[in-house]
């Protein structure tokens, strides 16, 4: 029986030499992992043993009573666990890759253990001019980066120490599974596939032009693991380094061609020569010196999700021989598959589970079938409406407010019309009521909160006069306006930024555009929300969460049934509303208004003593109503007053 004891045995790689190791009928495997990730480890069965340690500990954290039990037994200590990360920070490159060999070598050496394998990486070659052999290691080359020189440092401990017969292993970029896609985080050239997938609206006819910027050299994980596997056993290979790369360059160009193929859009037919792009690369890295040119190109890059440490690093100076791996191999059937045979695997799995963006596809049923939509202020009106309209088109409502009766009203008339919804009861005023709700909705759907519509609101008719004493009037209305829908977005805006997709729709008023007499508390109070809303969009465009402004013209809710003259007044319906919230959700342009509202705006931005005049008419034809402290009211006007009712059709008077 052999015995194997494995760091990392968690991670990418590493899960899936395991799988094989499992495989061999002699096999004990124990696998060092943190106490908090023993239950990784389930799916392999009782072939494999826990032992409990930390990469940053002294002798990997490894007891002295499992030292004792294992002392003399371990015939293969396989090192795995280290950081391939190009994005990581020097501090944590040094203590897993530096740090972490360095103990792993101590307690090897301290269990007296066989050959030690080290994963190491084609890094060690850095920027080496010319052919890079497995028998070469120092030779002077420049390590541009932390990670780089890190996996040197490391593979350079294992070498010259003296204790221990040694195996490298050195793996080229690896991506997932040539078979199945798998792959365990966004590394290498998955960070260039957002790009990709924006390429891939492109028609496929589409000539491209672009630069040859040299080669590369990618290799999937399975082969990997399987190499590994095998070069493990073979007799006579010790004190030798493995190239786990594909037998030649790979150029940067094709690998992007057949991933842009695999993406369904078109490809670089006329490439640059690299005789000619290598100079403009060159002048290019001079420009980084003029100020704002980096930032200019990080804002892009952020954009597309390229962190600017990978960008650098994307082609390789020196080419790889692996003749002497690929002779060890003889006779395993081990060979590294053509980009071109396994690009669309990989391109499948990434965009159904690890594309950041994938929430934002369009959908095949339409822009909101299947979409998840919490609209506030759900019993009635305008949510109501905005309910059924948007499960119309396949949406799935998420239903707020405080009656949980009148909700599952609404939940009825959206199944009635074949659609499907869910009733959240929640006082939105109430911050732990909002958390423990939203909390609720996340784990509920499937694949998200996608929308949300803050329509919940209140409405005080009231002049300024009657006011001095109703300063609550103020403090409520704002509550749930404007802190109850912050509030909201507060909540969910974490969840739409993880998923880079994200749309609010805040249903505002024409009042913050026309600025009617008597509604200083409801207008202020859209109005910060109107506010808040464009400050934070600059802030969330770039994680893709966006937002809708409506103001929204007078709509016949009961909202306003205390105001009898409105009974006269030309108003919208629910449902009528309820179209405009769902063009917000289906086109997501930045505000909805009324022809009215924006006469109204420009009108104040060009005379604003004029509509003061003209709004102090209005003031003095439509009387304060006997519920905001007036006196009798009915719902005849006057001849004044319903002229300008027939002239501003809409505005809330």
């Amino acid at each position: 029986m052999a015995t194997y004891l494995v760091t990392g045995g968690t991670g990418f790689i590493g899960r899936h030499l395991l799988d094989l190791l499992v495989q061999r009928d002699d096999a004990r495997i124990l696998v060092l992992v943190r106490a908090s990730s023993v239950g990784k480890l389930a799916r392999l069965g009782d072939r494999v043993e826990p032992l409990v340690g930390d990469l940053t500990q002294p002798l990997l954290g490894v007891g002295a009573e499992d030292r004792d039990r294992l002392r003399d037994t371990v015939d293969h200590f396989v090192h795995l666990a280290a950081i391939y990360d190009m994005t990581a920070d020097e501090a944590s490159n040094e203590a897993a890759n530096i740090g972490g060999t360095t103990e792993a070598l101590m307690l090897a050496a301290d269990l007296a253990a066989g050959c030690f394998h080290h994963v190491s990486s084609v890094a060690v070659a850095g920027e080496y001019g010319g052919t890079f052999t497995e028998d070469m290691f120092d030779e002077g080359q420049h390590l541009p980066s932390s990670y780089h020189s890190t996996k040197f440092a490391a593979e350079k401990l294992v070498r010259q120490q003296g204790e221990l017969p040694w195996r490298v292993y050195r793996p080229a970029i690896v991506v997932g599974h040539s078979q199945t896609g798998v792959m365990d985080k966004i590394d290498g050239p998955y960070y260039f596939f957002p790009a990709l997938a924006r390429l891939a609206q492109l028609p496929t006819w589409l000539p491209l032009i672009g630069p040859d910027l040299g080669d590369t050299n990618v290799v999937p994980v399975d082969y990997v693991a399987a190499a590994m596997d095998h070069l493990m056993h073979v007799d006579g290979l010790d004190g030798k380094a493995f190239h786990l790369v594909a037998p030649e360059p790979q150029p940067l160009l094709d690998v992007v061609n057949a991933f842009s193929e695999a993406a369904g859009g078109p490809v670089v037919s006329l490439p640059i020569d690299r005789r000619v792009s290598g100079p403009l690369r060159t002048l290019l890295a001079f420009t980084e010196a003029i100020p704002g040119v980096t930032v200019a190109r990080n804002v892009v890059l952020d954009r597309l999700a390229i962190p600017p440490e990978v960008v650098p690093h994307a082609t390789f100076t020196p080419v790889f021989d692996s003749r002497a791996t690929r002779r060890a191999l003889r006779g395993s059937g081990l060979s590294v598959p053509a980009i071109e045979d396994y690009a669309q695997v990989l391109w499948d799995y990434w965009a159904a589970n690890l594309d950041s963006v994938r929430a934002r596809r369009k959908r095949e049923g339409g822009p909101l079938e299947g979409r998840t939509v919490v609209i506030t202020g759900a019993s009635s009106g305008i949510g109501a409406a905005t309910a059924v309209a948007a499960s119309g088109l396949g949406a799935i409502p998420y239903l707020v407010a405080r009656s949980a009766d009148k909700l599952e009203e609404v939940k009825a008339q959206v199944e009635a019309a074949g659609g499907t919804a869910r009733v959240y009861p929640c006082d939105i005023t109430d911050e732990e009521s909002v958390k423990a709700t939203v909390k609720q909705m996340i784990a509920d759907a499937p694949t998200g909160i996608d929308y949300l519509v803050n329509n919940a609101g209140r409405s005080i008719r009231r002049s300024v006069k009657l006011s001095y004493d109703r300063h609550h009037d103020y403090e409520r209305t704002m509550e749930l306006n404007y802190f109850a829908a912050v509030r909201m977005i507060y909540a969910l805006l974490p969840h739409m930024s993880d998923r880079h997709f994200g749309h609010i729709v805040n249903i505002s008023s024409i009042g913050v555009q026309t600025a009617p007499p008597r509604f200083s508390a409801y207008v202020a109070s859209k109005a910060a929300l109107d506010a808040f809303s464009r400050v934070v969009a600059s802030e969330t465009w770039g994680d893709g969460v966006t937002f809708t402004t409506i103001h929204m013209p007078l709509v016949r809710t009961p909202m306003i049934s205390p105001t009898k003259i409105y009974d006269a007044f030309p108003t919208k319906s629910p449902a009528e509303a309820a179209e405009l919230v769902v063009a917000a959700l289906v086109d997501r342009p930045k505000r909805i208004s009324t022809r009215l509202g924006t006469f109204g705006e420009i009108s104040y931005a060009v005379a604003p003593r004029v509509v003061d005049a003209v709004l102090n008419v209005a003031y003095r034809v439509f009387p304060d109503s006997k519920a905001a402290g007036g006196g009798d009211e009915g719902p005849s006007l006057t001849r004044g007053a319903q002229a300008m009712v027939k002239l501003l059709p809409g505005v809330h008077w």
